[in-house]
């Protein structure tokens, strides 16, 4: 369970993190934001969580987050190398932060299946201490809910279901959907934003830049 204890220490070593010469800065002014108390249980933590558009000021920071909580070999990964061939989309895009620390991250990526446009869900990571606490579904939440107001019909991700379905991911039949390398068929959802957004789309998932 993550204590006051352990969350002060987390904090602390963020600030650290934070520190490090060459981190881009943050401090310019950024809209929309979500405040909100993270909650364990019963518990009320007395830190403060805000969901916050993403900037090109947080791409350092995200970055080394990405390489603290996936390493190296997320850069094997096939949804990885969907995502690195187009950019994502920061209107779309959210980071969590405690006060000044940046303590989470969810990026969404404009593809198509087969010739229906879509869009692909993550990474999403979380600060280890800070996990457990509804980072990730706060994150996940405010991004779906913005897609959805600009108009998006369908994201993708690959990830466990038990743990998605709380945010409206499903499982995509077996072969309806294809990804460009291996994945556990299982793990490929699907959420829809609009009822009946997928029915009758299949085909190969590719970054939305690359031509058929």
């Amino acid at each position: 369970m993550l204590n006051r204890r352990n969350s002060h220490r987390a904090l602390a070593a963020a600030s650290a993190e934070k520190r490090l010469p060459g981190r881009a800065s943050s401090s310019r002014s950024r809209p929309a934001a979500t405040p909100m108390l993270i909650a364990r249980g019963t518990v009320m933590s007395d830190l403060s969580l805000t969901i916050l558009p993403e900037s090109a000021d947080d791409a350092s920071a995200i970055d080394r987050l990405h390489e603290r909580t996936f390493g190296p070999g997320r850069f094997a990964r096939t949804a990885y190398r969907i995502r690195e061939g187009g950019l994502h989309r920061l209107d779309l895009s959210f980071i969590a932060r405690i006060g000044t620390l940046l303590v989470g991250s969810v990026r969404l990526t404009p593809i198509r299946i087969g010739e229906t446009p879509a869009l692909l869900l993550g990474p999403l990571t979380v600060e280890p201490p800070f996990r457990d606490l509804g980072v990730g579904f706060a994150l996940i939440e405010r991004a779906l809910a913005q897609a959805k107001a600009k108009g998006q019909r369908l994201v993708v991700l690959v990830g466990d279901e038990p743990y998605y379905a709380k945010v409206g991911f499903k499982s995509i039949p077996k072969g309806r959907v294809m990804m460009p390398g291996p994945v556990d068929p299982a793990r490929l959802l699907v959420a829809e934003l609009e009822t009946g957004a997928f029915e009758g789309v299949s085909g190969a998932i590719r970054p939305e830049w690359e031509p058929a």
